[in-house]
């Protein structure tokens, strides 16, 4: 990753982020709405931790045939992603409630998904939130050699297979977490002092990560072979299975909305100056898909709504839906895209279609 200072341009004379923060604005106090979560989040909030941890307790509990067994860690693996993308997500963005305890207390659910607070905040709402779908700076571009997300990364011969093979290696995201990732991205962020907030005691925060670690594998390995009568293979088995359905769920989730064709992925200049402002920049460098469809809104807690999300990241989802409609005439009033999917799954085609072309030799494209 680029240690080079970027800055967004300033240079807005149409004002068009000051227009929509002040129409946005009218929108919750005309309508006496707080900008946090609401009884609808509380209540998904519930659906989503029973999908995530009561198959566990059965499994923990009850004599339950193989099929049934597999049947639950799957169910498990659709809830692990949902509160990932409802709970902690808004937790962690402290959108979830106006009391900062109750924000923490939520977002620290990443500590069962396989995850980490710091190392969260810091690619996620330093790193993607700032420097969105600029090589070298957002992290969710990055992804070794194994896949090619922007054409300003370096080309493989293996890349002409990824819009094949993609969809294998997806499904690891959260087994990654939970094995390497969180220690060679705490490695990387504590070096380069990067922060959300203030910066944290180095000793205290690889304490937590460790014994963090140390607790998610008694939860969901050492327990269930102590409680039960499954073989620790079988534990392995649906443990991975759970976190290959969390995975590409997540995984797809998150691509849809940036890696595409239509997101652009800017460079700076030499001096680290952006062309755009940062508003701008999001709108440019964002997509939306399925805002129509209510089981997308549902479950994917607003990830569908990532032009909303990446423009007031500290509003819940639960009002996307509805603020959606100004930021789009906003958008439109000022001659600036408002970039979506009508569907899902003309989103997922594009996103694979566009996993193609990258994956072409670069003089090819040219």
């Amino acid at each position: 990753m680029s240690s080079q200072t970027l800055s967004f341009s300033r240079a807005d004379s149409a004002k068009f982020f000051r227009t929509l923060n002040k129409r946005v604005n009218s929108y919750f106090k005309e309508n006496n709405i707080k900008r946090t979560g609401n009884w609808k989040l509380w209540l998904k909030t519930i659906v989503m931790f029973a999908l995530f941890l009561a198959p566990y307790f059965l499994l923990l509990t009850l004599n339950i045939p193989t099929w049934a067994q597999l049947l639950l860690t799957v169910v498990m693996g659709i809830g692990m992603a949902g509160v990932g993308m409802n709970v902690m997500h808004d937790g962690n963005h402290g959108s979830f409630s106006n009391k900062e305890w109750v924000n923490r207390l939520m977002g620290s659910s990443i500590y069962i998904l396989a995850g980490n607070v710091y190392n969260w905040k810091v690619q996620h709402n330093v790193l993607h939130h700032t420097y969105t779908n600029i090589h070298g700076h957002d992290e969710d571009l990055e992804a070794g050699r194994v896949l090619r997300f922007s054409k300003h990364a370096k080309w493989y011969k293996h890349h002409k297979f990824q819009h094949y093979y993609s969809i294998l290696l997806y499904g690891l995201l959260t087994i990654n977490w939970a094995i390497t990732t969180d220690f060679m991205q705490m490695s990387r962020y504590m070096k380069r002092k990067l922060s959300y907030g203030k910066f944290p005691n180095p000793v205290a925060n690889w304490s937590k990560l460790v014994i963090s670690k140390l607790i998610y594998i008694s939860m969901w390995i050492i327990i269930p072979i102590a409680l039960t009568d499954l073989a620790w293979y079988e534990v392995i088995i649906g443990f991975l299975i759970m976190h290959y359905v969390a995975g590409l769920i997540l995984s797809v989730v998150f691509q849809l909305a940036h890696v595409m064709d239509e997101a652009e992925m800017p460079m700076p200049e030499k001096d680290g100056t952006m062309k755009n402002t940062w508003a701008i920049h999001q709108l440019k460098t964002t997509v939306n898909f399925g805002a129509k469809n209510w089981l997308v809104n549902w479950y994917t807690g607003g990830l569908n709504h990532q032009v909303e999300h990446h423009i007031f990241p500290h509003i819940s989802h639960i009002h996307y839906g509805k603020i959606a409609e100004i930021v789009k005439s906003t958008a439109k009033e000022f001659n600036l895209p408002y970039k979506e999917y009508k569907t899902t799954r003309k989103a997922v085609i594009a996103h694979f279609k566009f996993l193609k072309e990258m994956g072409m030799k670069p003089a090819m494209t040219a």
